[in-house]
């Protein structure tokens, strides 16, 4: 059987999580979710299936705004983006983002790039991917410090998007708009439910035996170390770089 590198695990769970979307858009500096929609794509097309519309900010070959940030809100705004991605400093378990800093604001101890557009974004993509590589209680804590982005509104106010899944480097977790909160989806090879608990900083559903996050198969393990890889070299070439010297 053949070696996979833990992030090869990610970038094929972001695949299954955007099948079925017409455009999706990916923000700066962010390597992982574009190589996940670029796998989306490359299997639809190895498939003779419809391919998604991929947008990542920042890249040249990859990008079809040509107003940057500016273009992205109108057409998010016109319902024109299915799905893009927000990470964030602290991550709590109703899906707030803090961008802003940790401690008491505005005196923050430690402070973060800060909130963009990411609140605008999170009220009208239907489809908002929570990714957070680093899996801790300080990432993912029980109230975030700041609130960026709220992951769910009051009744009466209107929105069309929001969260639907956080993705970290130890487990997928789906968001319960209803419950609100997140519901342990599945673990990654080489975790366990206790040691998930004793990462997360909020308490979230799970069953008494979550299901493995699955591994992508063989072909799609070549898309991803082929294809994949070569696309995102254009945008993140020194990240393609690395991914190849881990590859197992």
């Amino acid at each position: 059987m053949t070696a996979i590198h833990p992030r090869e695990i990610l970038i094929y769970a972001i695949a299954q999580l955007l099948d079925g979307v017409k455009h999706v858009a990916v923000g700066a500096s962010s390597p992982i979710p574009a190589a996940g929609a670029m796998l989306l794509r490359a299997m639809k097309a190895a498939k003779g299936e419809p391919v998604p519309r991929i947008s990542v900010l920042g890249s040249v070959e990859h990008n079809f705004f040509t107003n940057g940030s500016a273009e992205l809100f109108d057409c998010a705004a016109q319902g024109r983006i299915d799905a893009f991605f927000l990470g964030g400093g602290q991550i709590d378990g109703v899906g707030n983002v803090n961008l802003v800093g940790a401690g008491g604001y505005p005196q923050s101890d430690v402070r973060w790039p800060g909130s963009f557009g990411s609140a605008y974004l999170y009220f009208v993509v239907p489809r908002v991917i929570l990714f957070r590589e680093e899996h801790s209680p300080r990432v993912l804590v029980d109230k975030v410090d700041f609130v960026s982005a709220p992951g769910v509104s009051e009744r009466g106010v209107f929105r069309s998007g929001g969260p639907i899944a956080l993705l970290t480097g130890k487990g997928l977790f789906r968001f319960d708009n209803s419950h609100p909160g997140f519901i342990l989806d599945s673990i990654h090879p080489g975790y366990d439910l206790d040691e998930i608990k004793a990462s997360t900083g909020f308490k979230f559903q799970h069953t008494d035996r979550p299901g493995r996050t699955a591994p992508p198969d063989a072909s799609t393990l070549g898309l991803l170390r082929g294809k994949v890889l070569d696309e995102l070299a254009e945008t993140y070439g020194e990240f393609a770089t690395k991914m190849r010297a881990e590859l197992p």
